[in-house]
């Protein structure tokens, strides 16, 4: 699988280069989003620009990351989705499970916006 991961303090940028999210690719995007979340990243951006089609599997991918993410009270972003991919996602209702916004800088925003808001809620307790 070819991807691009770009790493910051607050989350990780994950960017796939290839045009296929299946049955093929999904393993190692599993195996990335459990390294990348037990070497400590609990926000994870999933960059979908260049994906063109995705089956079941990189559906389960997906929430695996979500899941993943969740569970270290974290969030999992998906950005860049092309319209073919946002029906399957529509169509099996994950849109109401994972976050998906269009463009990278929003999903930094997004995540700075969640660090913040867990930030104040520890200082109110």
């Amino acid at each position: 699988m070819k991807f691009t991961i770009d790493k910051h303090e607050k989350y990780i940028l994950i960017k796939l280069n290839e045009d296929k999210l299946n049955s093929l690719v999904s393993p190692q995007l599993k195996s990335e989003l459990i390294l990348t979340n037990t070497e400590g990243q609990r926000n994870i951006i999933l960059d979908m620009s260049n994906i063109k089609y995705a089956d079941s599997s990189g559906l389960s991918s997906l929430l695996v990351g979500h899941r993943l993410c969740k569970n270290s009270d974290g969030v999992f972003i998906l950005t860049g989705i092309n319209d073919a991919v946002t029906r399957l996602i529509n169509i099996s209702q994950l849109d109401n499970v994972i976050t998906i916004v269009p463009k990278v800088e929003e999903a930094i925003d997004l995540i700075f916006m969640e660090e913040v808001e867990k930030q104040l809620k520890k200082e109110i307790k």
